[in-house]
């Protein structure tokens, strides 16, 4: 008989809210949190809609959608998908949903701010200066709840709200010191009854290497250049240009430890095959949004320091977007 599961979404962006929507059609019992913006656009809808890829409509409705971290309770689980530079403010308030039993997942693209914890490596440094620049998140997410977890799915949502889920559906998870608890075949299990493929892995750091592969190179030239994945990877110059920061990245990864199971040019094929899709970065351009620039660069480059490693394409790159992302927080305050 399965077993109904406690699970609180923060933050009900294109991922979160095609995870909620599957863990509401599984049968769980789902808590949505976001800024109130958001919360009003789903409660306006009344629901979690999710368009598949076949262009069909499905609606879930979760226990609660909110703001207000205090009005949802303990859970068994908490899901953090908002982006790397939302978590600080979040972290002070996961206490209201989560107990000393419940297991934190991390779904954040690129490096997460946990990375070095128990890592050994030379600089004794436990956390990602820019990630946890005040260290908020280490002082009120404990690493020893934390699973890490890789998102591949593509999705887009509309303005109107409701997501559209592009491709992809893996969700590989793992624990940060390589072991299997039974936590894991838990949250593998949750995945799993709610239609994903969810693979337990011993070396996490390095699938989370595997899909900042790509996402660190093509993500900011999407946003520089308006183009699309396939257009990027099908371009000679810039499928050179993102192969370029992939090798840069590859040195520093392993450095600390990681392995790649695949190749430059396999990765690039597999970004292409997904097709015309728009990066979560170019979307956030086009809404005019902040990017995620911290965890997706910006840590690739505090990694790159400590490992002594020269990564001069990426830096390159970074300082592009960086200043496309000023502009961006300039438009949002005026």
């Amino acid at each position: 008989m399965k077993k109904i599961m406690r699970v609180a979404i923060v933050g009900a962006g294109a991922m979160g809210t095609l995870l909620g929507h599957g863990f509401c059609k599984a049968g769980h019992d789902v808590s949505i949190l976001d800024l109130p913006n958001r919360v009003t656009q789903l409660q306006a809808i009344g629901n979690l809609a999710v368009i598949d890829d076949k262009g069909t409509e499905s609606a879930a409705t979760p226990a609660i959608m909110t703001s207000d971290y205090s009005q949802a309770g303990i859970h068994d689980f908490v899901v953090l998908a908002t982006k790397s530079q939302d978590l600080p403010a979040v972290a002070k308030n996961i206490f209201h949903l989560a107990s000393d039993r419940t297991t934190i997942i991390t779904i954040q693209n690129g490096i997460p701010w946990w990375y070095l914890q128990g890592l050994s490596h030379d600089s004794g440094i436990s956390r990602i200066q820019c990630l946890d620049p005040d260290g908020s998140l280490e002082r009120f997410i404990d690493p020893s709840q934390v699973l890490g977890c890789v998102a591949y799915p593509a999705a887009i949502t509309e303005p109107d709200g409701r997501v559209r889920h592009v491709e992809g559906n893996r969700f590989p998870i793992g624990e940060l010191d390589g072991s299997v608890r039974e936590r894991t075949r838990v949250a593998a299990s949750l995945f799993e009854s709610a239609g994903f493929k969810s693979r337990i892995i011993d070396d996490i750091r390095s699938e989370i290497w595997l899909k900042a592969w790509g996402a660190l190179s093509i993500n900011p030239v999407s946003a520089l250049t308006r183009a699309t994945m396939e257009d990027i990877c099908a371009f000679p110059e810039t499928r050179e240009l993102i192969a370029g920061m992939m090798r840069e990245a590859q040195e520093v990864a392993e450095a600390f430890g990681a392995t790649f199971r695949h190749t430059i040019e396999k990765r690039i094929a597999g970004a292409q095959a997904v097709g015309p899709h728009k990066t979560s970065m170019l979307q956030d351009v086009e809404n005019e949004c902040p990017l995620e620039l911290d965890g997706l660069m910006l840590s690739i480059l505090e990694l790159a320091d400590l490992a002594g490693k020269e990564v001069p394409t990426i830096r390159n790159i970074y300082a592009c977007a960086a200043l496309l992302n000023e502009n961006l927080i300039s438009k949002q305050t005026l």
